[in-house]
Parts: structure tokens; sequence; C-alpha cells
């Protein structure tokens, strides 16, 4: 794999889908559709979904994509591919909460390597280099240039004084009384895979999710949060997660900065 030109590739098609999704977002209305499983979807979701399908297609041929959007990609199984979730937080966006990203990112071996997370409607763009460190880049954002970046790294944290993230749209009562285990000096909500930016960044120490999510869900944030230091394990037994499992859909799991004392199930 052409790292230098993974990294490349994935950052110019983030942005590009971050400005079809934002004229969307700014339009004065725009429709509102249920999948097959309730769950939302707009415009906005299939146009960057279709640019960014493209723009793989033609960089890397020979690469799986799956993607969120398709339904026919969910049916292929492996180790090694590309995953997508071309507008990860459509609540966010559908409330004009500013708290959705553009996710892509590359499994290898059941392990998210490299990945790439832009908050378009908070300007912050998160991504893995080429040799697999996490870096922020600081607005404004040349589409064919890159930017002043600064490599992001997760804090030691106090497990007398933690920061918590967890999801402002799926929170839940079993997600309260697990964080009410912990000694939680602060609390903060974030939508989509900015949660797991915030801890890369050392804005938060831990998120845990208890709730469903999917592989395109999480891959690329998971990916710059272990480029930043971080891990990533499964909620019940805090083993390794892992990626390309069937119909690509996660287990509950534990997001956090290394040196907080996990708390069993």
């Amino acid at each position: 794999m052409d790292y230098n030109k993974l990294a490349t590739v994935f950052r110019t098609l983030a942005l590009e889908a971050g400005d079809i999704i934002m004229d969307i977002y700014n339009a004065d209305d725009f429709e509102v559709k249920a999948k097959s499983d309730d769950s939302p979807v707009t415009a906005a979701d299939e146009a960057a979904d279709a640019h960014i399908s493209a723009g793989l297609a033609k960089a890397f041929p020979d690469m799986l994509v799956v993607t969120e959007e398709q339904a026919a990609s969910h049916s292929e199984s492996a180790t090694d591919f590309i995953i997508v979730d071309p507008l990860d937080g459509t609540k966010e966006f559908i409330k004009r909460r500013g708290d959705f990203t553009v996710n892509i990112a590359l499994v290898e071996g059941g392990t998210p390597t490299r990945g790439v997370v832009y908050a378009p409607a908070k300007e912050r763009l998160f991504y893995t280099d080429a040799e697999g460190r996490s870096v922020e880049e600081s607005g404004p954002f040349d589409r064919s240039q890159i930017g002043s970046a600064k490599a992001i790294s997760v804090k030691k944290p106090d497990n007398a004084a933690l920061v918590v993230v967890a999801s402002k749209s799926h929170r839940d009562q079993a997600t309260d009384d697990y964080i009410g285990k912990y000694d939680v000096a602060d609390m903060t909500g974030a939508g989509s895979s900015l949660k797991f930016c915030l801890v890369a960044t050392g804005e938060a120490d831990i998120y845990p999710r208890l709730g469903r999510t999917m592989e395109w869900d999480t891959a690329a944030g998971d990916a710059v949060l272990r480029g930043a230091g971080g891990k990533v394990v499964r909620f019940d037994d805090h083993r390794d997660f892992t990626y390309g499992k069937p119909i690509y859909e996660n287990p509950f799991f534990i997001a956090y900065a290394p040196g907080v004392d996990l708390k069993s199930a």
C-alpha cells in the first residue's frame, strides 16, 4: 500500500465531501428519508457517498470499499478493506447541531491503521499521516495542499478525576450506570466519531459506547485514536476490537487513553 498516496486521497476526498455536505446543510431545507432500518438519510449522505466512492475507486481500483450507503458492499467479508461513513451523525446534521463528520478508514488485518475524520461544520480535521501518526490540521483547509498540522496524543489520565465523553443522541441509563463506576471530574457530550478524536487529543480520557454501532461508524475515529496512542477494546471482556465482522456490526466498546483503570461490565 502506498501510504503517502492513501493519506493524500483520504484527506482530499473528506474535504471535498465536506463541501458537498455543507452546501446542503446551509440550504433552507432538505429532504429526510428513512432507510430500511428506520435510520435517517439525507441528500447529503448520498451525495457525499457517491463522491467518495468514485474517488476511491479511481485511486484504489483493487481495494474492497465498504460504505454505509451502499448495501451491496456489506455482503463481502474481508480483513483488508477501505470503509466509509460519508456522513456520520445524520441526526446531528438534521438538527443542525454541527457534530457530524466525514469518515474514511483503511483496515488491515482486521485493524484500522489509517483514517480521516473531518467535521466540516466545526472546521476540525483529524487524520493519520503516511506513518500512521495522528495529526490535527488547522484551517482554513486547502483541498490540494496540506496546511499546518500538529501531532496529537492522548494524555496521561488521572483516575481520580477523569473526563468522560459520551454520545449526545444515544445516551441511556446503562451508559450512565457504567460511567458511575468511575471518578469523573467532567462530562462532555459529542456526536459522531468526534468522540474518538476528543480522546485522541487529550480533551477526554474515556468514551464508553453501550449501543449498536457499525464498523463504518467507528473505523476512522478508531484509527485516529490508535495513531495518537489510544486504545479501543470490547466492552464485555476488554479484548481487542477488530474489524471485518459479519455484516460489519460492532459489539459494545470502550475507547480510552492507556492508564485509565477500566472497570468491568
